[in-house]
């Protein structure tokens, strides 16, 4: 395991553009439940997908909100050594896209964030499109101005991913010579589909406690946060 690890900080060292592709394997450290686990997000809820659908906020919206306010929020929640590490190499010569919709990469710090899936932070009113502070959507769904519904700016079931992230994602891939991936089993579409576009010459490594089925990954089956705290050692020492 330790060569593997040795080998990927070797790959950083020598990449001229690394590029992370993160889940919710790396949130949980602060806190934050993942999905599908048997204490996850979707673990206490019959139709967690309806819950978090499209159809569900246009017909249900205070059964949308209760679910994405009791279950989905952690504005307490703080950066760890995961997030700290990559806004590091970020900022440095990298990008990260990310399925994560905490806003905890951008709070670490990270200049270079592509917040795939939105960010749960940014809220706006469906009615006049005025953007709400989380304080003003704690207390109520219904924006004070104009009654509107207010919504998380996070793409939810039954709806397609801002082209705009799209593309600045692909044009990401195409561009690294590292690809990371961590925290995350990559089973979600379209986010999965994203190593199509890499570079023959791109060497690819994963960091998650379950294998991912991928090909030619370098794969280092292990806790997120134990990982990069040896590669932080290791990067430290070269």
């Amino acid at each position: 395991m330790d060569t593997t690890i040795t080998n990927l900080a070797t790959a950083i060292k020598a990449a001229h553009k690394i590029v992370f592709l993160t889940g919710a394997g790396v949130s949980t450290h602060s806190g934050i439940p993942d999905y599908r686990s048997k204490t996850g997000l979707y673990a206490a809820s019959a139709a967690p997908e309806y819950l978090l659908s499209h159809d569900n906020l246009q017909d249900h919206p205070a059964d949308f909100y209760e679910f994405v306010t009791q279950r989905m929020y952690y504005p307490d929640a703080q950066p760890n050594l995961i997030h700290q590490e990559i806004a590091a190499l970020c900022n440095d010569k990298g990008e990260l896209i990310t399925q994560n919709v905490d806003g905890l990469d951008k709070k670490a710090g990270n200049q270079h964030v592509i917040e795939f899936h939105g960010n749960l932070y940014d809220l706006y009113c469906q009615t006049c499109a005025k953007r709400v502070t989380y304080a003003e959507y704690a207390r109520d769904f219904h924006h004070a101005k104009d009654g509107g519904i207010i919504r998380p700016r996070i793409v939810l079931y039954g709806e397609a991913i801002d082209s705009s992230k799209s593309d600045r994602s692909v044009a990401a891939i195409a561009a690294a010579d590292l690809i990371m991936i961590v925290g995350t089993s990559f089973r979600v579409y379209p986010f999965a589909q994203l190593l199509q576009y890499r570079s023959a010459a791109a060497q690819i490594f994963a960091i998650n406690n379950e294998p991912i089925a991928a090909p030619e990954i370098h794969m280092i089956q292990m806790d997120a946060l134990a990982a990069f705290t040896k590669l932080k050692e290791v990067l430290n020492e070269c």
